[in-house]
C-alpha cells in the first residue's frame, strides 16, 4: 500500500503505485496516476487527468497538472503526461493542455526549480533545467539538455533547441538555436555552448564545427543567413557534420525566427 499521511487528501479516482509516499497536507485529484517510487514531500497539489512515471519527486507547494490558463479553455478533458525521475521544486507549476484530448508533455530527468512555470501544451524533452522563476508560456517546445536560466520569460510557440543555454533574466520572443548560448533583451545568439557540450561528451571536432557555424551564421549582425547556410552546406569539412546539419535544419524550419 502507498504510504499516505493522515492529513493528505487523495481522490478515490487517483491511482497510486504501492510504494508512493504522500506527505502531510498533500492533495491528489481525480484521474491522477503516480508510478513507482514517486515522493510528495508535503503541501503538494496534483490535479488530473495527469499521468506520472517512476521516481518523480515533488517538493512543498508545487502545483502540477492544473487546468490550462489559456482563456479559450472551457473545461474540456485535457491531459498532462510526465515521464520518469523529474524533480518539481517549491512553487513550481505545470498546466494541462487546452484543446480536447491534447497533452502537455514532460520527458525524463528534468528539473523545474523554485517558482518556475511551464504553461499549457508545452513539450519538454529530457534533462532540461528550468531555473528559478523561469516562465514558459504555452505551446513552447524545449529540446533535450536545454537550460533556461533564472527569471527568463519565453513567448508562446517558441522552440528552444537541444543543448542550448539561455542567460538569466532575459526576454525570449523568438526561437533559440540548438548548441548555442543566447541572452539579451530580446535574446540573441552570443556564442557556442562550449562548456555545456564538453560536459556532455561532445568530441572536440564537433565543437569546432559548431564554432565555425556560429561564426558564419551569427557573429556578424549583417549576415544574410540563407547565403551563409548555402556556404556552410558546400563546405567539405564542416558542411557534413551532423550537428551543423541539425542546426541548419532548425533554422530553416523556424516559424518565429531567431535572434542574431
Amino acid at each position: 500500500m502507498a504510504e499516505i499521511h493522515p492529513s493528505a487528501i487523495v481522490h478515490p479516482g487517483a491511482e497510486l503505485a504501492d510504494d508512493v509516499r504522500v506527505g502531510p497536507f498533500c492533495v491528489i485529484g481525480d484521474q491522477v496516476k503516480l508510478g513507482k517510487g514517486c515522493v510528495l514531500h508535503s503541501n503538494v497539489t496534483i490535479e488530473g487527468p495527469s499521468t506520472f512515471g517512476e521516481n518523480n519527486e515533488f517538493f512543498p507547494h508545487c502545483y502540477i497538472g492544473g487546468k490550462s490558463q489559456d482563456l479559450k479553455y472551457a473545461g474540456e478533458p485535457t491531459y498532462l503526461e510526465v515521464g520518469h525521475r523529474n524533480v518539481f521544486r517549491e512553487y513550481s507549476t505545470v498546466n494541462r493542455a487546452t484543446a480536447v484530448g491534447d497533452r502537455t508533455i514532460v520527458g525524463n530527468d528534468n528539473h523545474m526549480l523554485v517558482s518556475s512555470h511551464m504553461g499549457h501544451d508545452c513539450r519538454m524533452g529530457d534533462h532540461v533545467i528550468l531555473s528559478g522563476f523561469a516562465a514558459i508560456a504555452g505551446h513552447v517546445e524545449i529540446g533535450d539538455y536545454a537550460i533556461v536560466s533564472g527569471g527568463t520569460v519565453v513567448h508562446q510557440f517558441v522552440r528552444i533547441g537541444e543543448h542550448s543555454l539561455i542567460g538569466g533574466g532575459n526576454r525570449v520572443p523568438k526561437d533559440i538555436p540548438p548548441y548555442m548560448i543566447s541572452e539579451g533583451h530580446p535574446c540573441v545568439v552570443r556564442s557556442v555552448n562550449t562548456i555545456g557540450l564538453m560536459r556532455r561528451g561532445f568530441p572536440e571536432a564537433d565543437i569546432q564545427a559548431l564554432r565555425h557555424a556560429y561564426k558564419k551564421l551569427f557573429l556578424h549582425k549583417d549576415t544574410i543567413i540563407a547565403q551563409a547556410i548555402e556556404e556552410l552546406l558546400a563546405d567539405e569539412v564542416y558542411g557534413k557534420n551532423e550537428y551543423v546539419l541539425r542546426l541548419i535544419e532548425f533554422l530553416k524550419t523556424s516559424k518565429r525566427g531567431y535572434g542574431h
